[in-house]
């Protein structure tokens, strides 16, 4: 341990190589539910790619492991160290290095957050538009776990906006990928492989993300349905219908009561709707013009009304906006509620609703509950999970896998695997790719020490 420290201290500095009580705990957990924290051997805080490539040479030589970390808000478990790692922060790499206006990209470093970009961005009239949920989140971290979010459904998810990195190999080699140009056909594609690769094949020290124009005008959209089967059928219509939604989320009673609730948040909704409402969907539109805007909001309101809306409701702009923030604090929520686990399921958008009757389905059999809400527009279902039997939750969290894969989705659609669902990855996932992964693995990693435990 000693020598460990010392080795690390010389590449980065005593100050900024940590161990025993110097380690603060929240180096030792992410907010995965089902994953217990764990305190490493050191924390290492580099501040250049030189560092990091220094404590990679180290670990390897002295065979460690080294757990990356953000901002730590992942919810598979994937940035908790083991108790003789090295977890390597990258609180001190956190510079927005560029922002390129005439190629619509930024250049910045992995502790870069969300909402430091975004603040950027918004003083030169652009944005980068992925946002899963929580702006404190990392770059580095939304890279490593290819991140969605509720805007997937108009701009994708991480991996379409990622055009470049620089990444350390676990050997300290630094190698260069991709650029500021969205298409290449040079050779093997190690961008979009090092994306959603939870660290465990490189650490990304720079990332290229593409930016675009930011919209002048917004509006949010509520429509009320009588059941969620409606809510699944009208999406892939409205998706048709050429409006090009920003948002595009259904969200069950329960959890729309209790989201609202936790902010004391009054949409306007009457009593009797409320009662008559099982499923919500809200739909949230922008543009340039503020005219052609507000032709769209009624093409929707119409084509809503046709496709089985109770109603819809314009919210104003405050609670449209109040209410996206409170979706995205729908995991804190289940959380406080004391949720046993949370799902990230995605299948195909028009299989959703064959998917929640499986999931009722599911949910009696083992006598759990299941409430939720989702990425109608890509098909991500989020779900919590409240079975506290450990036999029965494993039972639920299988099953709901194995009728997710059944109609052609994955388990996971943005949370990434970690350690929190390596097992249903391990159990159902086809063993030939599982094999195959497994010896990209290696071949970027042969001493295994980039984030073991996680995936395999």
């Amino acid at each position: 341990m000693a020598d460990l420290l010392a080795r690390l201290a010389d590449v980065v500095g005593a100050e900024h190589a940590l161990a025993g009580d110097a380690c603060s705990d929240d180096y030792a957990r992410d907010e995965s539910l089902t994953v217990a924290a764990c305190t490493p051997a050191a924390v290492v805080r580099p501040a250049s790619t030189d560092e990091v490539a220094g404590v990679l040479r180290v670990a390897t030589e002295l065979r460690t492991p080294v757990t990356a970390r953000g901002s730590a808000t992942g919810l598979s478990g994937a940035a908790i160290p083991l108790p003789d790692g090295i977890v390597l922060s990258f609180e001190r790499m956190a510079s927005i290095l560029e922002i390129d206006t005439e190629n619509h990209v930024a250049v910045v470093q992995p502790g870069v957050t969300l909402a430091q970009l975004d603040e950027a961005t918004a003083a030169q009239g652009l944005v980068y538009p992925v946002y899963p949920g929580e702006y404190s989140a990392s770059l580095g971290g939304n890279v490593g776990t290819n991140a969605g979010g509720m805007r997937a459904v108009k701009y994708g998810v991480t991996r379409h906006q990622v055009l470049g990195l620089e990444a350390v190999l676990p050997t300290g080699e630094v190698i260069r990928t991709g650029g500021k140009f969205v298409k290449a056909t040079t050779g093997y594609d190690l961008t979009q492989l090092i994306v959603g690769s939870e660290g465990t094949l490189a650490l990304a020290t720079e990332a290229i993300l593409r930016l675009y124009p930011r919209a002048a005008h917004t509006a949010t959209v509520l429509a009320p349905f009588p059941a969620l089967d409606p809510v699944t059928a009208a999406v892939p219509k409205i998706v048709a219908s050429g409006i090009g939604p920003l948002i595009l989320e259904y969200i069950d009673k329960t959890t729309m009561g209790a989201i609202t609730g936790n902010v004391g948040l009054d949409l306007g909704v009457p009593e009797d709707i409320k009662e008559t409402a099982l499923a919500y969907l809200v739909v949230v539109m922008e543009n340039a013009h503020a005219d052609r805007l507000e032709e769209d909001v009624h093409r929707l309101a119409e084509s809503l009304h046709e496709l089985g809306a109770i109603d819809t409701y314009l919210l104003p702009p405050t609670a449209g906006a109040r209410l996206i923030d409170a979706r995205e604090k729908a995991f804190w929520v289940a959380k406080a509620a004391g949720a046993d686990d949370i799902v990230d399921i995605v299948v195909p958008r028009a299989s959703v609703s064959e998917f929640m009757t499986k999931v009722a389905e599911i949910a009696a059999t083992h006598g759990a509950w299941v409430p939720g809400c989702g990425h109608a527009g890509d098909g991500n279902v989020h779900m919590s999970v409240y079975q506290s039997d450990p036999e029965e939750r494993h039972k639920v969290m299988r099953g709901l896998f194995e009728a997710g894969m059944a109609l052609g989705g994955a388990i996971s659609g943005e949370h990434g695997i970690g350690r929190a669902k390596k097992k249903y990855f391990l159990e159902l996932e086809d063993p030939v790719k599982v094999d195959l992964m497994r010896r990209i693995k290696t071949a970027f990693d042969p001493q295994g020490i980039l984030n073991p435990g996680n995936l395999f």
